[in-house]
């Protein structure tokens, strides 16, 4: 065991590690044609959505697979990068242009994120714990508060034209 990890420091692999899992994970989607690679959430456990935002650079549709949990209509995500230090380009993306799509086992659907504050953080951040016990420990690893992201619904007809498409 290291020194951290008798600190309380929780362990996390190496950066180079960390991309490459995430690379495989979508190319695994890619490969399977979107058969493997998601998953619901169920008791204990986070499911696993693609997310297409709007690049605030490019303009071109940015998908992304991500661990997520349901709050009634919403979708609750973490923008966490692994715990590195910069933001993940996919939050950075909705802050631009917050309208999504999401897709999960269940269909894909048109989405507005925002980021949770007060009272909402709270409770949302609390149910994260409930997946991972060490969540306030990993999130002391980054030099910013980790955004608790939601993901509305949108209406059919509120979609602006710098959404992805469904």
């Amino acid at each position: 065991m290291s020194l951290e990890q008798k600190a309380g420091k929780p362990w996390l692999p190496p950066r180079w590690f960390i991309r490459f899992a995430w690379s495989f994970h979508r190319a695994l989607y890619r490969a399977t044609g979107g058969r493997l690679g998601l998953r619901r959430p169920r008791h204990g456990r986070w499911g696993m959505l693609r997310l297409t935002t709007v690049g605030r650079r490019t303009g071109r549709d940015r998908g992304v697979i991500l661990a997520y949990f349901d709050d009634g209509p919403d979708v609750v995500l973490l923008a966490m990068n692994g715990w590195g230090s910069p933001e993940p380009a996919w939050w950075l993306n909705l802050r631009e242009h917050p309208d999504a799509v999401v897709e999960t086992v269940g269909g894909s659907r048109p989405v507005r994120a925002h980021a949770a504050t007060g009272d909402e953080r709270s409770r949302l951040w609390a149910r994260w714990s409930e997946f991972d016990p060490k969540l306030d420990a990993y999130a002391a690893l980054r030099p910013t508060e980790t955004a608790v992201v939601v993901l509305a619904p949108r209406a059919d007809g509120d979609s602006g034209s710098d959404h992805p498409r469904a």
